[in-house]
């Protein structure tokens, strides 16, 4: 994936990433490039992502890029694509994430041009505006903020006190509270026990237009894809998007929601206090999530749920009423 916020390192050649972990090569040689590593829906000729067992989808197998495999995903490949074997997926992911991506150096950012900044806008002197970054006009910026080097953020804007924003794109008309944090690295990395490898997040953060988020908020950016939040979306205070979470429009979610990484929300969803979704879920259009709940499961369209497991709200009603009232 093609970044303003990162260098890309590549195009880096097998033999290169073979010295990283023990692997065993399919239709790949020694001088094979690639010219980046990115998720399996951005894979494109000449770059390298990666399967794990629970996703492998073979309709959904791309064959214009390679790809990094257990020996398990491996024996289930019907065609002849590019494959790199590994003993370790989530070891050599971490491991390859920062051998292809790394952050902007301080003389970097040192040269990339001075801020562009439109008109009529309140930006409080004691906020930092780095490098490359561009703010659009009638935008207002309080004190102690922080705004990283390339973000973008659109006209009529309002970002509250001590608010870190980096790595993030920002539309017009959106309202984000005090001491909140966009775009820092996500919670990824490969478990080990001497010492865990963390994945380099080369992803971004996307808000879109009317999104308003709460105080004390943080949204995490994508770990090799984006994090997006939809058109007019509200988030209370004290709410946690993870990496890659993709969020539609419309939607309300009260404080505390926390959602994991990898989880798709689709339009008009509201969760009440303290809710949980888990990872890579898919919740559908329409939902309503009462407070306290834990999803763990898939949420289909116009669904009300509630509880730990999350069940059809009237089921956990009638289950209730049976055995406590």
């Amino acid at each position: 994936m093609i970044s303003s916020f990162f260098k890309n390192l590549g195009p880096i050649r097998y033999s290169a990433i073979k010295e990283h972990f023990e692997s065993t090569p399919i239709n790949i040689d020694e001088d094979t490039p690639f010219n980046e590593f990115t998720s399996i829906k951005n894979l494109k000729v000449g770059g390298l992502s990666f399967l794990t067992d629970t996703h492998f989808d073979k309709e959904n197998i791309l064959s214009d890029g390679a790809i990094i495999c257990s020996q398990s995903i491996h024996k289930k490949f019907k065609k002849d694509n590019p494959l790199i074997i590994v003993n370790d997926l989530h070891s050599a992911v971490a491991k390859l994430s920062s051998v292809f991506y790394r952050s902007f150096t301080y003389n970097e950012i040192e040269i990339l041009d001075k801020p562009k900044i439109g008109n009529n806008c309140n930006i409080s002197q004691s906020a930092i505006i780095e490098n490359g970054a561009v703010i659009g006009k009638n935008v207002y910026i309080g004190t102690g903020c922080h705004v990283g080097y390339n973000c973008i953020i659109g006209d009529n804007t309002f970002i509250d006190s001590n608010t870190v924003i980096t790595n993030s794109i920002i539309a017009e008309n959106v309202h984000i509270g005090r001491n909140s944090s966009l775009g820092q690295q996500g919670f990824g990395f490969a478990i080990s026990k001497n010492k865990n490898i963390k994945i380099f997040h080369s992803g971004r953060v996307i808000l879109q237009a009317g999104v308003n988020v709460g105080s004390n908020c943080t949204i995490d950016r994508g770990s090799f894809g984006d994090t997006i939040i939809g058109q007019n979306t509200y988030f209370d205070n004290l709410c946690h998007v993870a990496h890659n979470v993709v969020v539609g429009n419309n939607c309300i979610f009260a404080a505390m929601t926390g959602i994991a990484g990898s989880a798709n929300i689709g339009n008009n969803v509201m969760t009440g206090g303290q809710v949980g979704i888990a990872g890579h879920l898919k919740i559908g259009n329409n939902v309503q999530i009462a407070a306290q709940s834990g999803v763990l499961k898939d949420v289909g369209n116009h669904s009300s749920v509630m509880g730990h497991p999350a069940i059809d709200k009237f089921k956990y009603i009638r289950n209730y009423k049976k055995n406590y009232a």
